[in-house]
């Protein structure tokens, strides 16, 4: 808590940093305004009737910041374009030019995230379709002039894209991942509503129960900040080149695997796909054919109920994501060639293929630890629900790996930019970075 406080308030000394935390505390600011402005033509009583009888919907409640219990204009929030993202970075894996512009540098990020823009207007009105065939279902908004429906679909894909605009200029204008920043200060504004209702309904019975939740939540928040500082040491030694006159390298430094290179990405991404069957469902509930009708019962009744299925299929979704980000975010075969071309190896390894493997082995090793945790602590909160009753709280350790994580990696790129600003000194952790950095 020291070393965070003393980085916020040491940060303020950087003009530079200064007005990127106060940009991104506007674009907080304009984010709870735009989730206050609620579409046309829905009844909210019977709205906010349906999200406190419906577990799962509360819980989507929460990762859109409120927008959708007020069904606000940004109701869908993110969903879309992270669904967006995952298909994108699939194609990646199948198409050689896709690959190629990842590849490339800046201009090709740019490319591939105009791709994803692109995605996401389809996907955002394919679920607000869904969505208005979910409140059509339950009474909550009333059949709709074409017109109408037009205007309700576009008015819910324009919210998704400005929440996108708004991530997009946090990153290029503010600090950290604007799209995770938005997730994390829409769980954070919900806190106190969440927290308000439980003890609220605190009894003398459950409060026992409630105390449980509050121990291991801090156990989690532990867990968390351990996990994600967590490193494997790689010693790297380089060989003593001349230059001219000056004789170059000869020392030895370390390569740092992150446990869970892939941070909260896995989690957010395998909540997105677990929402989107019952979305897709939605529009058969009521069809003609009784075997699409019976599926899509069947299929909404598996993913919102959060039973034995929801947990596994989250539990293996959040392993796989985890795996599979960690093959986007770090190349074995780029590392061990970069190392090569600047004369370094791994002792007792030949340059190359032989430490590209070496690398690849120990990665899955640690990220198979880390994917299990990171899976562990989002089902946990399932378990506690079927053991102890209690349904209040069921969001904490989801909400808490990504509240922790997307807060860890703003503090750490404060730190990154207060060092390249020379500010060293007034960051507690700089001396173990460049001590790091050095190989002491």
């Amino acid at each position: 808590m020291n070393s965070f406080l003393t980085t916020f308030r040491n940060s303020f000394k950087s003009p530079e940093i200064r007005y990127k935390i106060l940009f991104t505390l506007a674009i907080f600011l304009v984010f709870r305004i735009f989730a206050h402005i609620p579409v046309a033509g829905v009844n909210l009583a019977q709205l906010k009737s349906l999200f406190a009888s419906n577990q799962f919907l509360g819980l989507l409640d929460i990762f859109s910041g409120g927008t959708l219990a007020n069904f606000s204009i940004m109701a869908l929030g993110l969903n879309p374009y992270i669904n967006a993202s995952i298909i994108i970075q699939l194609l990646t894996m199948v198409f050689p030019k896709l690959e190629e512009l990842q590849k490339e540098g800046d201009s090709g990020r740019r490319k591939i995230n105009q791709y994803t823009r692109i995605l996401t207007i389809p996907l955002s009105a394919l679920q607000a379709i869904g969505m208005y065939a979910l409140l059509k279902s339950q009474g909550i908004i009333t059949t709709l002039s074409p017109l109408a429906f037009i205007s309700f679909i576009v008015t819910m894909a324009a919210g998704t894209m400005l929440l996108v605009w708004l991530g997009e200029l946090i990153t290029e204008r503010g600090v950290g991942n604007g799209i995770s920043l938005l997730i994390f200060a829409g769980i954070v504004g919900r806190f106190p509503v969440i927290f308000g209702q439980t003890a609220s309904t605190t009894t003398a019975e459950n409060s026992l129960n409630l105390i449980v939740f509050v121990v291991l939540g801090f156990a989690v928040i532990a867990g968390i900040i351990i996990v994600n500082e967590a490193t494997r040491q790689i010693t790297v030694h380089y060989a003593k080149r001349m230059r001219g006159s000056k004789m170059y390298g000869g020392q030895s430094t370390h390569l740092p695997l992150r446990l869970n290179q892939a941070g909260v990405i896995p989690i957010i991404f395998a909540i997105s796909l677990m929402i989107f069957p019952s979305m897709i469902a939605q529009f058969f509930i009521n069809a003609k054919s009784p075997f699409l009708s019976g599926l899509a019962s069947k299929t909404i009744s598996l993913f919102q109920n959060q039973g034995l299925f929801y947990g596994v299929m989250y539990f293996i979704l959040v392993m796989a994501f985890t795996y599979f980000y960690t093959a986007v975010v770090f190349n074995p075969d780029e590392i061990a060639e970069n190392v090569q071309k600047n004369g370094g190896f791994v002792p007792g390894l030949r340059p190359g293929q032989q430490t590209a493997d070496f690398l690849s082995m120990v990665l899955n090793r640690i990220t198979l630890a880390g994917a299990f945790f990171l899976a562990v602590i989002a089902i946990l909160p399932l378990i506690l629900q079927n053991y102890t009753g209690t349904t209040s709280l069921t969001f904490g350790g989801t909400s808490l790996l990504i509240v922790v994580g997307v807060a860890m990696d703003t503090v750490n790129q404060i730190e990154a930019q207060l060092i390249m600003r020379h500010y060293e000194g007034f960051t507690p952790r700089a001396g173990r970075i460049r001590g790091r950095r050095s190989g002491v």
